[in-house]
């Protein structure tokens, strides 16, 4: 159990986590208190509007309609990821519920789904789901053809984890209305997902930190050929090997070369090693233009194969 997020709370908690978030006038003190219970908070419910069009869908949460005036949800979740707030407060939007889920969303006791709801609003036993969650409605027709945007579910992977981070919940109080509700069956359609696999990529936003970004995998160093050894080049080779040297004589500036270079060992590719050796700091015999191991590492040629 938890005490709700003030409204400042609500929208840093969304701002850090990456929300881009549109602020509509009055959204802070738009509630339905006056009716019923705010709080305490248990979990985050997710719902598609049967809308499509943001302004509209937004006007409508925000209002609600003769049978259920507004708000509707504390935000709506436009197709492109914004997040835009109506409310903050009692809102109208799980209503009531089956509690064998409400325990469970509070423990956090279920596997990849919350138990099957077995009431809805008015059946005897459900609880008052607009006094405990949170709600977010999407832009979404859900009629089994309107998709879901990449960045819509993006959306939705952030908002559910600001508020769990923001509480200290996991990402098992996190579930959708069909999950709360037995004749309920949002949020769907092609490219959502499925509640259990939003809960999974909540699960992992909440293992990252916020504030930076998700960690670069560190590239693989590249392979490099090894010191074939001295006799290599003093037998004259034709060989792949010498002319990824010779590259890479050029790109460090030693290159003196009227053409190529090429695969056969030549008087330049002496000469443009002995450059090599001196740029190192060697001098007499030590920079001869024969390769050496030393000298070989620290010029860094690719393999070849």
């Amino acid at each position: 159990m938890a005490t709700p997020l003030t409204a400042d709370q609500l929208l840093a908690a969304l701002r850090a986590e990456g929300v881009t978030v549109v602020e509509h006038d009055g959204w802070r003190t738009h509630n339905r208190n006056a009716k019923g219970a705010w709080g305490p908070v248990q979990g985050v419910m997710i719902h598609h509007t049967v809308t499509q069009g943001t302004d509209s869908s937004v006007r409508l949460c925000y209002d609600g309609y003769a049978a259920l005036p507004g708000p509707l949800c504390h935000g709506v979740i436009a197709k492109d990821g914004t997040v835009h707030l109506v409310a903050n407060g009692r809102a109208n939007h799980a209503g009531g519920g089956d509690p064998s889920v409400l325990q469970a969303v509070i423990t956090e006791t279920y596997g990849d789904r919350p138990p099957a709801p077995r009431v809805h609003d008015g059946s005897t036993g459900a609880v008052d789901g607009n006094a405990r969650f949170y709600g977010f409605e999407c832009v979404n027709l859900g009629n089994g053809t309107d998709p879901w945007p990449a960045a819509q579910l993006d959306a939705i992977e952030r908002v559910s984890a600001a508020l769990c981070r923001a509480h200290g919940w996991g990402a098992r109080s996190v579930i959708g209305h069909s999950e709360w509700s037995d004749w309920k069956s949002d949020p769907k359609g092609p490219g959502m997902p499925g509640m259990p696999d939003v809960r999974g990529r909540v699960q992992k936003r909440l293992g990252q930190d916020p504030a930076k970004p998700a960690a670069k995998p560190t590239p693989k160093p590249p392979s490099l050929e090894p010191f074939p050894g001295a006799d290599f080049f003093k037998a004259a080779p034709s060989s792949p090997i010498v002319t990824a040297m010779g590259r890479r004589l050029v790109a460090e500036g030693c290159g003196r070369y009227r053409s190529g270079p090429g695969p056969r060992w030549t008087e330049a590719d002496r000469q443009s090693y002995a450059a090599w050796q001196r740029k190192l700091g060697y001098r007499g015999s030590d920079a001869d233009g024969w390769p050496g191991p030393a000298s070989w590492n620290a010029l860094k040629i690719p393999k070849t194969s």
